[in-house]
């Protein structure tokens, strides 16, 4: 059974790609692949159909990660089909919970950062780079990659079987 993940910011422009194409990488590098699928929205469709900001594809391109990328709007009926749902700060996460059909449903909703365990309670964000310059993308980087070598033991470790939902 595949195990089903996406990521979750405004826009889906920014941080969710940036997100979506590391963990991607992270997971064909731990031979993944067929067990993880994963994705990635915005809270708003400002941006549907729109490619990712060329600030963000240019960090994925200088860090190595593939940048091909189309916007989509978080929907609702996602939840039935995921078994987790990662928000790139506190205010996606209340707005994922909120939109959740079921508490079940909501308690799939988690901040990418909690897998972190350099970030401590009060620095669970991915700072939104999208008003700034190239260095707060470099930032939402740096962040994402920090994260995800915990998200991936929790995503092995769900897909092994040997421990709880992430």
């Amino acid at each position: 059974m595949t195990y089903r993940l996406c990521f979750v910011c405004t826009g889906n422009i920014c941080r969710s790609p940036i997100a979506e194409h590391v963990f991607r990488t992270r997971v064909e590098e731990a031979g993944l692949s067929g067990a993880v699928a994963l994705d990635s929205a915005g809270t708003d469709g400002w941006h549907v159909g729109e490619g990712a900001d060329p600030r963000a594809v240019r960090v994925l391109q200088e860090g190595g990660y593939p940048a091909e990328h189309t916007a989509r709007q978080f929907r609702r009926d996602w939840f039935d089909r995921l078994d987790l749902v990662l928000a790139l700060d506190a205010g996606h996460l209340r707005t994922l919970r909120r939109l959740a059909p079921t508490p079940q449903d909501a308690a799939k909703v988690r901040l990418l950062r909690s897998y972190d365990p350099a970030a401590g309670p009060d620095d669970q964000d991915v700072l939104d780079p999208y008003y700034g310059d190239l260095s707060g993308f470099e930032e939402c980087l740096r962040m994402v990659e920090a994260a995800s070598d915990g998200l991936l033991d929790a995503v092995r470790d769900a897909v092994d079987g040997r421990g709880a939902r992430p």
